[in-house]
């Protein structure tokens, strides 16, 4: 009596490990004081390090939050029916703040956006509007786990991977491209369009002017759409720049032509502004059509018209934004480093980055075997012994087992201190233990001998091996 939908749950992708330990965090949260033992969330991928500029930007001007404008209420006028194509005033600074962001190099053209709740929203609509159900979508390995929710659960539209290695550092090639286009074909799927988020989610790296070529040249041989997910364009901090596809268009003069129609970018307010709950995504294309049926779509998951008063007074203040987009940036490098230094003294290394509130973490020299069962076992003991919640490369589609996604922005820095403590502790341990094995048949040589030994001496070692099991 029920909907597919309904019945087919697994089909969202609630079952992924991904998902699974963000459960088992919200099981058992830690907290500095009230649970010190709880597991620290490192799986969420969210901006708390500049929380303080946007509360003192809000207290210097309270008119914002009281809906007023220039000394008077506007509340009346926020409060009552707004249609779907969002307040002008909030799409002008929006388009403008997109810009700064990419230093000025390209301007968007704020008709050709459309307001949607979130990225989320605004990928899920890209679909609807490019693909049909069993059409596909190339999507670059290592990937975000939520996509294959985001692209595939209400569209019925499926993704096709494009396979990446750690041999070129995850970068994407022109053969892993036609590979995997010739995986669809040989699956009988129709290729629609090739999804990217640049920087990369899970990687932390923004990609090169080469693999965006690449990108452009394909879709231009193939006839197909390229979806660039944008939204941590704003948490750039190393020496490599971003690069927008919209300027990669304006350089090759193809911001004006057939191709430039096929090329859709999304970006979102959560993770550049740390906005998650407010809600704030957009579809920026320069395709009519597809700004005409998304902008319909959109009334399913409309943006408050008093956030966007708010925010646009906010982003209309480009003295602030500039303020906050340097401070930002110089934040998340600084945590970025915090966290790499902390694992390296662990022993752990981490992919080179330069963007992104996360680190994609090399942990394979921990596995008890190099395939995604060792990959597994190592995260429960991770989510379950160090009580730390992060998310294993399987999750996110990674052809090498071994690799994990570790957010840092989320939490305090005494709170990432503890982590990198149990981590510390944690890979001690484990190097200890495989000391121990490989010495085994030494020490059972030696058990007469140790039948000699005073009792403190195991008590001693139990005690030690029951700290090593709790850490």
């Amino acid at each position: 009596m029920l909907s597919k939908k309904v019945t087919d749950c697994n089909a969202h992708g609630q079952d992924s490990s991904y998902f699974l330990g963000w459960e088992e965090y919200e099981k058992n949260p830690y907290h500095e004081t009230k649970n010190p033992n709880g597991i620290i969330q490192m799986g969420l991928a969210e901006n708390q390090l500049s929380f303080d500029l946007l509360e003192t930007w809000l207290e210097k001007n309270p008119d914002a939050t009281s809906f007023k404008k220039d000394d008077q209420s506007i509340f009346k006028d926020l409060a009552l029916f707004q249609d779907y194509h969002g307040l002008p005033s909030f799409k002008n600074a929006l388009a403008r703040f997109m810009s700064d962001i990419r230093g000025n190099a390209i301007t968007f053209d704020p008709n050709n956006l459309v307001l949607t709740a979130g990225a989320t929203s605004a990928n899920e609509t890209l679909m609807f509007c490019v693909a049909n159900p069993g059409d596909a979508f190339l999507v670059p390995t290592p990937y975000y786990p939520g996509f294959d929710r985001d692209l595939k659960w209400r569209t019925g539209a499926e993704i096709v991977p494009i396979q990446c290695s750690s041999s070129n550092s995850f970068k994407i090639t022109k053969s892993a491209l036609e590979d995997a286009y010739e995986q669809a074909q040989k699956k009988d799927l129709k290729v629609k369009g090739i999804l990217v988020t640049n920087p990369s989610n899970p990687l932390g790296t923004t990609l090169t002017l080469h693999e965006l070529d690449l990108l452009v040249n394909f879709i231009s041989n193939k006839n197909i759409h390229l979806i660039s997910d944008e939204v941590y364009s704003g948490t750039v901090f190393g020496s490599s720049n971003f690069i927008s596809i919209m300027e990669v268009l304006k350089n090759k003069n193809l911001a004006n032509t057939e191709v430039s129609k096929r090329v859709h970018i999304v970006y979102s307010l959560s993770k550049d502004l740390g906005l998650p709950g407010f809600r704030i995504g957009a579809i920026y294309s320069k395709n009519d059509d597809i700004v005409s049926a998304a902008t319909k779509m959109s009334s399913f998951g409309l943006v408050s018209s008093q956030t966007q008063y708010l925010l646009s007074e906010m982003l209309s203040d480009q003295k602030f934004t500039s303020k906050y987009l340097w401070e930002n940036r110089r934040r998340v490098k600084n945590r970025q480093e915090t966290l790499v230094k902390g694992l390296l003294k662990a022993g752990i290394r981490c992919l080179s980055s330069n963007a992104g509130l996360f680190c994609w973490v090399d942990m394979r020299n921990l596995l008890s075997s190099n395939t995604f069962e060792g990959e597994m076992e190592l995260w429960k003991k991770i989510v379950y012994d160090v009580r730390l919640n992060i998310s294993p490369g399987s999750s996110c589609h990674c052809s090498e087992p071994g690799w994990f996604r570790v957010c840092f922005a989320n939490m305090s820095d005494q709170t990432l201190t503890q982590a990198m403590k149990r981590v510390k502790s944690f890979v001690d341990f484990m190097s200890k233990k495989k000391n121990q094995s490989r010495h085994q048949p030494v020490l059972q040589n030696s058990a007469r001998r140790t039948k000699s030994l005073p009792k403190w001496v195991f008590s001693l070692s139990l005690n030690q091996l029951e700290v090593g099991e709790q850490c």
